[in-house]
């Protein structure tokens, strides 16, 4: 599995939501808190451009947020990003060993 990186913040809602997505995925992901770490804040800071967390990075690229997390997870990006393969071939990898029958 690809190397992916979350920057959060305490009590963020948007941090909680992209790290349930990555959860719900089976994501693995290297967490890096900020809140209260002055030099973590500015890592964050320095490699995304931005001061707003979540900050998520799969293989040292900053893919922005929560929002853009949310975004690529539906658009099969982020499995081909990760390199899992898209999720139409999974649907239909499904399909085929649930139901061979309704393959002619």
């Amino acid at each position: 599995m690809k190397d992916v990186v979350i920057y959060t913040k305490d009590l963020c809602p948007y941090c909680a939501s992209a790290k349930k997505l990555l959860d719900s995925e089976e994501i693995p992901y290297r967490e890096i808190p900020v809140t209260g770490d002055r030099a973590a804040e500015e890592e964050m800071i320095r490699r995304s451009g931005r001061t707003t967390a979540p900050q998520v990075f799969i293989v040292g690229q900053g893919i922005g947020g929560s929002d853009e997390l949310y975004d690529l997870s539906a658009s099969g990006e982020l499995d081909r990003m990760l390199g899992k393969g898209s999720a139409g071939e999974q649907k239909l990898s499904s399909k085929l060993r649930t139901a061979p029958e309704d393959v002619v």
